[in-house]
């Protein structure tokens, strides 16, 4: 599953520039900020990038891939303990609707994967999974190209792997 998230996230790294350019509604879009992803056992960070491409006005596709950079600490009986965020990655359907040239408001659903690594003396264990994600946002266009992103995601994790919540806020550019 990894290997199909990280070769579909390279194909729109590549196609995004093709379909930015083939009409005037279909523009690419790229962000990088920073995610704050709380679960049911664990609070952690991650850098996040995006690339999108607007099918038009309305509709886009976008991926993205985070990597950790703010782990959660815990003690049990006074031994102490970590949960790493990894790595994840995921892509969306985005629906959007610009509220002026400015303001556009969206909600995305997508399918993704978080790699989280717990941390414990003699007992080191993967915890992440596979997870149905939706959210909503909204991005702001200072000044019609360069503005700033905020959204709210829900990661579903299957088989019963339970939920986390991503906070993200990002610079976003259209090109």
């Amino acid at each position: 599953m990894r290997n199909i998230l990280l070769a579909a996230a390279a194909i729109s790294a590549i196609a995004a520039p093709a379909f930015a350019q083939s009409g005037p509604d279909a523009r690419g879009y790229g962000s990088l900020g920073y995610t704050h992803l709380e679960g049911d056992s664990a609070t952690t960070g991650a850098v996040t990038g995006r690339l999108g491409v607007n099918l038009n006005r309305y509709l886009a596709l976008e991926t993205e891939a985070s990597v950790g950079v703010k782990d959660d600490d815990f003690t049990v009986a006074g031994i102490d303990g970590s949960i790493k965020h990894e790595w994840d990655a995921a892509g969306y359907v985005v629906g959007k609707y610009p509220v002026s040239d400015k303001l556009e408001l969206f909600a995305r659903g997508g399918y993704g994967h978080t790699e989280l690594k717990q941390e414990f003396p003699g007992a080191n264990t993967d915890v992440g999974g596979d997870s149905w994600n939706y959210g909503v946002g909204a991005n702001y266009y200072v000044d019609g190209v360069n503005g700033v992103r905020a959204d709210w995601t829900r990661r579903d994790f299957r088989d019963n792997g339970g939920e986390a919540d991503a906070y993200s806020v990002s610079y976003i550019r259209r090109f």
